[in-house]
């Protein structure tokens, strides 16, 4: 297939055959590279064939192949004329990044990172099939499915004011219990304060570098000082949601969809199937917003415990929490014409610009927080949502470094090295469960978080405020 360069950070498949929209992915042209060696060109194709789908189906320079949508996608869909996929919102619903800013220095933390790194480790359950620290009644879920983050607060789990650094408030009204299976009901009332496995983490960093001043003191983010990222998503309760509403598609779509790829599997938005995909997948977007609030709780515990400080002292502030699986209704102008639309972003963050009226007082002069994180060896990046986002991606950018190895090949590549032993020479304290994490998540196997912020920044869809450095990483 035929790619156009457009501008420096633009590149462009344009509209043929069954295509209803051209495929757009914003890059550099080194990155470019390895989207080339992949499948993902093929499937943003495929996504641009899907009915109702509005301007372009378009693809972050952390883009990788995925199920049926590419990772790094966002396609936009017409309410009224289009459809809604589990695929072009991916497995973890709601996997996302959680940052909190505090008053800590790194010399409060010398020579105590290990031991912090070991008590968290200790305390937060981690790794695939691991059960939360919270046993539910089925009741209990039901609540946490309607109202997200503001049911962990309402439980003391955090302040009041975290709902508002939270997207959407933490919670999406739509969600509806009923829509939710028995097995995936069952697996939820085990799991939430749990971080799960794969590239989810834990991590204490600290600011390393400001770019953008006025933002970063917007985002009370300020150099020098300790910060925590939790990167988390709904658990088994939302694999299971979107592995139950792929099979029903699959076996039994209500409408005629020629679909190029099986994985597409999509209703129409308005459908009563549609909806009900919708409603199960809001249910457990606010069982990870409620996840990560619980964990963000959890760990300010532990390290006020280690340190033997007060909350005064560790001053803990949610800076924002993003979602980066998801589908929402927006409104947007695409060609002089505003429609209400189904955004997916599968591996992609909401960028909204200064002046959204979605954000909260403080982050409407600057424009949304953005949090990219690196992997446990390089830096992550805080960036500020665009006007021009708004223009032209709906609202949306990167959302982290995006893999540049599968697992299998990474733990390849990773075979006689000693990773742990690698970072922490390089002042990064490591702690993981299962042998194979280091290796899956070995730096090596990621794409350059540099690379990928300088390309959406240089695309002017979000732009780069602070770098944060790793000191002590937990792994799932």
């Amino acid at each position: 297939m035929k790619l156009i360069k457009r501008d420096g950070y633009r590149w462009e498949i344009e509209k043929t055959g069954a295509m209803n929209v051209p495929a757009r992915i914003y890059s550099s042209a080194a990155l470019i590279e390895s989207a080339r060696r992949q499948e993902t060109l093929q499937q943003l194709v495929n996504v641009a064939q899907l009915p109702g789908i509005l301007d372009a189906a378009m693809a972050m320079p952390d883009m990788h192949w995925g199920y049926g949508f590419p990772i790094g996608g966002v396609a936009a869909f017409d309410c009224d004329a289009g459809i809604i996929s589990p695929g072009g919102v991916g497995y973890d619903i709601n996997c996302g990044v959680r940052l909190v800013a505090t008053n800590l220095s790194q010399k409060d933390v010398a020579g105590k990172l290990e031991t912090l790194a070991v008590a968290i480790h200790n305390t937060i359950p981690t790794g695939v099939g691991q059960t939360g620290a919270l046993r539910l009644t089925r009741k209990e879920l039901e609540k946490i499915m309607q109202r997200g983050s503001p049911w962990a607060i309402n439980q003391g789990y955090g302040q009041a004011c975290d709902a508002r650094y939270t997207e959407d408030g933490g919670v999406l009204e739509h969600a509806d219990p009923s829509a939710v299976g028995a097995r995936a009901i069952e697996r939820g009332r085990a799991q939430l304060g749990s971080l799960g496995g794969g590239n989810h983490f834990i991590e204490i960093g600290a600011v390393d570098t400001i770019h953008d001043p006025h933002a970063a003191q917007a985002f009370g983010l300020v150099k020098d000082t300790l910060t925590i990222m939790l990167h988390s998503g709904s658990r088994g309760f939302g694999h299971q949601i979107c592995d139950d509403f792929i099979a029903q598609m699959i076996r039994q779509p209500t409408q005629n969809i020629a679909l190029p790829d099986r994985q597409l599997a999509c209703a129409m938005f308005r459908s009563a199937q549609g909806q009900q995909y919708f409603n199960a997948m809001a249910c457990a977007a606010n069982f990870a917003w409620a996840n990560r609030q619980v964990l963000m709780h959890r760990v300010n515990d532990v390290m006020m415990k280690v340190l033997q400080i007060s909350p005064a002292d560790l001053g803990a502030r949610l800076v924002y929490d993003v979602c980066h699986n998801i589908a929402k209704t927006e409104h947007h102008e695409v060609n002089g014409s505003r429609h209400r639309a189904c955004v997916h972003r599968k591996g992609a963050t909401r960028a909204f610009g200064p002046g959204n009226p979605n954000l909260c007082d403080a982050y409407k002069p600057v424009g949304q927080p953005v949090l990219v994180p690196g992997d446990m060896g390089t830096a992550s990046y805080v960036l500020a949502g665009t006007q021009t986002a708004m223009n032209e991606t709906f609202g949306s950018t990167c959302h982290g470094a995006g893999r540049a190895l599968s697992r299998r090949a990474a733990v390849k590549a990773a075979k006689g090295r000693r990773l742990r032993e690698e970072l922490e020479n390089r002042g990064i304290h490591v702690r993981t469960r299962g042998k194979s994490t280091m290796a899956e998540e070995m730096p090596d196997a990621y794409k350059n978080v540099a690379d990928v912020v300088a390309a959406v920044h240089g695309a002017g869809i979000s732009r780069n405020v602070a770098k944060l450095r790793p000191l002590a990483v937990i792994k799932g």
